[in-house]
Parts: structure tokens; sequence; C-alpha cells
């Protein structure tokens, strides 16, 4: 079958979906994107687009900047990134130019609807099809038919990126566990840009550890400020009030914080507890299925890559079916990306318990050994995570399946 003619369906129009869209159609698919949503969606907060991710869009051709909009310059990464206590004393502290030396780039923090947007942009008019969740894939003879509340799609490839309820995944793997709660909620909001004397802190990424809370300050390159917290709560813990919950549990806490937090907007907040999954799945494909991102490996948000891995498995995955049939690119897919995804799985799970400790003594040892840590420690860590994306060998070119 020609390649223009090769029709793959993604299921959720989030960033991994869109990007897997994106490659696709840049090497040659035809693809559909089926979203639940009505509409574009502008709610949200920012992302940190990690070195790995800006490799991997570069390998599509994607121009992740644009998503920066028209005043970030092409130097708009962070002035430093570093963990500070309560009381504002610095744990470690990276300079954002040495960050860019050893990974050949430097992080990228933009608005999330802003970099939706950006890929949809990429792809033809009329391919993401909105009010089009999809309710099950039938693929009994190896001719998926996607069914959507707006119709069926036939597929030579589905792509389950609905997100970290699957309802894909957990159609395909019924006795999957699911989902587990990490003990900590989390709050989410963007500050508009401030001018002059109120224009706030320097461009650094700052995470502040308290005892079972954190405060982060994310400088967005269009300069806006994305703001998050985390508490350890129970599951499903939501305060009447959100301005007088984040008052008594940062209010005291260094400068900027304080300013910060009278500047928010509660209608405008966004609170979720945080989850991951409690095992990998066996495998990331089913036929002509294949998972990623949250649908495939959610993980917490203690690293910052759950969007950057779910951009890695799109290109990864497009990348593979240049030269595969599409069942023996999904196997390779499931094979080059699972070990990778899980043990950050595990990893981001080990970081948040680490941050979020609640004893005293507890804290007070993670903090000094955070602080004694050699001043490379902090920049070898990031290595395998920064570092490690990698395109697979291509395969000896082969006749595609219809």
């Amino acid at each position: 079958m020609p390649d223009l003619e090769r029709h793959a369906v993604v299921a959720g129009a989030g960033i991994g979906g869109l990007t897997a869209a994106v490659a696709l159609h840049r090497r040659g698919w035809r693809v559909t994107v089926c979203e639940r949503a009505p509409g574009p969606n502008a709610v949200g907060a920012g992302i940190l687009l990690a070195p790995n991710a800006l490799r991997a869009f570069d390998a599509i051709g994607f121009d992740a900047a644009i998503a920066a909009g028209p005043t970030a310059g092409p130097t708009a990464g962070p002035a430093a990134m570093g963990l500070r206590r309560p009381g504002g004393a610095w744990l470690n502290r990276t300079d954002g130019a040495a960050l860019a030396a050893r990974y050949g780039r430097a992080p990228l923090a933009v608005h999330r609807s802003a970099l939706v947007a950006a890929l949809a942009a990429a792809l033809p008019d009329g391919a993401v099809r909105y009010a089009a969740a999809v309710t099950g894939v039938d693929d009994a003879d190896g001719s998926p038919v996607v069914r959507t509340r707006a119709g069926d799609f036939g597929a030579d490839l589905v792509l389950a990126a609905d997100g970290i309820h699957s309802p894909l995944r957990r159609q395909y793997f019924p006795t999957h566990p699911g989902l587990r709660y990490s003990g900590e909620t989390a709050w989410r909001t963007v500050l508009p840009a401030a001018a002059g004397a109120d224009a706030g802190p320097a461009a650094d990424v700052i995470e502040t550890w308290g005892r079972g809370e954190r405060f982060g300050v994310v400088p967005l390159a269009d300069g806006r400020l994305y703001l998050f917290a985390t508490a350890v709560v129970p599951e499903g813990y939501r305060p009447a009030d959100p301005r007088a919950e984040f008052l008594r549990r940062f209010g005291t806490w260094h400068d900027p914080i304080p300013a910060l937090l009278e500047r928010i907007d509660p209608s405008a907040v966004l609170q979720h507890d945080l989850y991951d999954l409690a095992a990998p799945l066996p495998q990331y494909h089913r036929g002509r299925l294949a998972w990623l991102g949250d649908a495939a490996h959610a993980m917490t948000p203690n690293l910052g890559q759950g969007g950057c891995q779910a951009i890695e498995d799109a290109v990864v995955l497009a990348h593979l079916l240049e030269t595969r049939e599409v069942p023996a690119a999904l196997a390779a897919y499931s094979a080059v990306r699972l070990a990778r995804t899980d043990a950050i799985r595990v990893r981001s799970r080990r970081a948040g318990r680490i941050a979020a400790l609640t004893h005293p003594l507890a804290v007070a040892c993670r903090d000094l050994a955070v602080r004694a840590a050699p001043a490379g420690f902090a920049l070898r860590a990031l290595d395998d995570l920064f570092d490690g994306f990698t395109l697979p060998a291509p395969a000896v070119p082969a006749a595609r399946a219809a």
C-alpha cells in the first residue's frame, strides 16, 4: 500500500498524541486524531521541555520554540535551576549555561496549551476531530476499526494516547492493577507576566522543599510564571478556600513566594492528585495498537519527564515505522521503550518520596545530603534522562503489509 494511503488513528490530542500525528504525517501517513474534548483547550499549566524532548522534536523537524511566542528569543532557557529550603537557603543550584553546554540544549519552559496548539497547527486541516471520544477498538482480524462518538474509522495503525485514565489500556489490559496514589496532591497555575519593580524573581527554575510540602516557580519563555505546589494529603482532599490553603502552607516561605501567592487567581488553579501506574504494562502494543505517554507509563511529575517521555515515544515509534511493517515496528517499539520509561517511572516515584518526607529528622538528613553532594553531582544525575534519547538503528527495508 502506498505511503500516502496508510492511515493512523490517534486517540487523544494531548502532547504525545499530537507529536505522534505530526511525526507520522511528515513521513507520509494520513492521520486522524480523535479527541474527547469539544474543542481546543486553553486551560492548563506549564511544561519544562528537557533537552531529551527538544532533541526528539528536532528529529521530526518540529521547532518547539514556536510555542514560546515571538518574544522569547533563541536563548529562552532558565538562568539556573535549583532546590531551596523554605527559609531561602539553597540546597543546590545549577547554572543554565552549564546545562546547555553539557546537553547541547537548554530546557525550554512553555505553556502546555501553546505547545498543543503549535503541534495541531502542524497537521492538515481537519486532522484533529473534536467531540470524538474513542470508545473502543476492534482489531480481531488485523484491520483495526476505531469506534468513536463521531463515527467509526478504519486504520492501519491505532495509537492510544488517551491519558492517565486510558480507557484503551483498561480494555486491553483488564487484569492490570492500574493507577496508584502517590500520597500527594498538586496545584498548578500560571501568572501573567509582571512589569517593572513587580516583575518578580530572576529567570530561575526553583523548587522549594519543606516538610511534606513543595513549591515551584518556573518562568515560561513568553514571560509568564508557572507555579506548582504539592502537599502530602489524603486522596481526594480538596480545600474549600485554595488561597487560604496556600497562605497557610507557604505564606511564610522565602521571597518571592508570598508575593506570588497574592497574585494567584483561585479560579485559575488546577488541582490533581498525583498517580502513577502500580506496575509496568507487559508490553506497549497489541496487534496494530500501541500505547504511548501516560496511557503507557503514567508517572509522577517529580522528574519533569512525563510529557518528555511521551514525546520520545511518539518520535521513536514513527522512526521505527519507516522501515518496518506495522506489527514488527510496534514490537520493536515495546522492546525499545518499555525499559527506559519504566525505569523513569520508578525513579520518579522514589524521588517524590524523598521530596515529600515529613519527619523533621528525615527532612534534616535529606537536606544535608543534598547540600553535601559534590558540585557536579546534580548534573551527572540528569545524564541518563537528558542524554537518554536515541533513535534505534533502522531495519532493513521490508515490504509493508496493507
